[in-house]
């Protein structure tokens, strides 16, 4: 049994583990990484609610743009909660208190990413429906105002954001103007400061425990390296330089918030390395392939799943899904280290996370 193998089937147990929850609810805030269903009803192209997307997810498809879990989803499962549902996609009379999904493929922090592909959800737009879910539907399932912020307080809030303000918008020179605007480091201040100011918006609206997941290495993604080196699946560093001065930053804010907004945590969650040292030596984390999309895309292999086509046989031996997204096996690898292991997600681990 392989290692990744290994990793999923344990997932699968975590449920049966405990039987209360460690965290009263779980709420997810980002992009494709994380949408479990928000795109499904917006006016937008960047959708994965058809087959072969979840093909190995328990409910089928949703619209996550992977074949099962996402690093949402075994967050959840560690927790001991229900998956997220995604906040504009269910058809509810009471909001659920385990937590919402309003991740929204496509999007990014800046408002004008990724709105050549249609209508999604930008970070301070997501932060929006949060608001309306704290003011107008939390307060009638609480006796007082205290009460609400308890659990407020002692909630998880996990953020994958940034990847597309570089893939949607920086780095598509010819439909957006940043690239002319910024210099490289000064485009990534930029979207570290407006990050900064959603991350205070959401404290003042009761968040305090906060896990922020760096950029992965989008010069690795087969959308990418098929276009700069067709077939080898090398890596285009280049890229994966101008992300890191995103990466870089994050630290000294994550640092600073917490020390300035009181009774507040923020984790960071190094994936960056970790995805880049699973791409490049993938029998290290047992996979077979870590260069190509699993499932049959359009565009030789650098865009999107085609509908309804058979996927490769193996997805657990696979990083990647599509020519952007992981498959389950590597979101498995991604939340697992993050929940045990202080080397990626600093200063806490998810399992130290819940019980400060």
């Amino acid at each position: 049994m392989s290692f990744i193998f290994l990793l999923i089937f344990l997932h699968s147990l975590s449920p049966m583990i405990h039987s209360l929850p460690l965290a009263p609810a779980l709420y997810v805030f980002g992009d494709s990484m994380f949408d479990s269903g928000n795109n499904n009803i917006l006016p937008t192209v960047a959708k994965a609610d058809y087959p072969p997307y979840g093909v190995n997810f328990v409910k089928g498809v949703t619209g996550r743009f992977t074949n099962g879990r996402t690093v949402a989803d075994f967050i959840a499962e560690f927790l001991g909660l229900p998956y997220a549902p995604p906040c504009i996609s269910i058809i509810s009379l009471s909001t659920p208190l385990t937590g919402l999904n309003y991740a929204s493929g496509s999007c990014g922090i800046l408002p004008e990413t990724g709105n050549r592909l249609g209508k999604c959800l930008n970070l301070n737009e997501q932060i929006d429906l949060f608001e309306r879910t704290v003011r107008s539907e939390l307060p009638r399932h609480f006796k007082n105002p205290e009460e609400l912020s308890d659990y407020l307080s002692k909630s998880i809030f996990i953020f994958s954001v940034g990847s597309n303000d570089y893939i949607n918008n920086y780095l598509q020179p010819n439909m957006y103007s940043t690239s002319n605007r910024y210099p490289t480091q000064p485009f990534a201040q930029l979207l570290v400061d407006s990050l900064g100011q959603r991350f205070e918006r959401l404290y003042n609206l009761g968040a305090r425990k906060m896990v922020m997941f760096e950029i992965g290495p989008i010069g690795c993604i087969p959308s990418f390296t098929r276009q700069h080196y067709k077939q080898d699946g090398q890596c285009v560093e280049d890229t994966n330089q101008i992300v890191s001065f995103f990466n870089q930053r994050l630290p000294a804010l994550l640092k600073y918030l917490a020390f300035t907004l009181q009774g507040s945590t923020f984790v960071l969650a190094q994936a960056n390395f970790l995805a880049y040292d699973a791409i490049t030596n993938p029998p290290k984390y047992g996979l077979m392939d870590s260069n190509n999309p699993c499932c049959i895309t359009w565009a030789n292999g650098t865009s999107g799943c085609i509908p309804l086509l058979t996927s490769c046989p193996n997805e657990y031996k696979h990083f990647f899904w599509d020519a952007y997204h992981l498959t389950e096996a590597a979101c498995s690898l991604i939340a697992t280290r993050c929940i045990n292991d202080t080397s990626i997600c600093t200063p806490f681990n998810i399992k130290e996370l819940v019980q400060l």
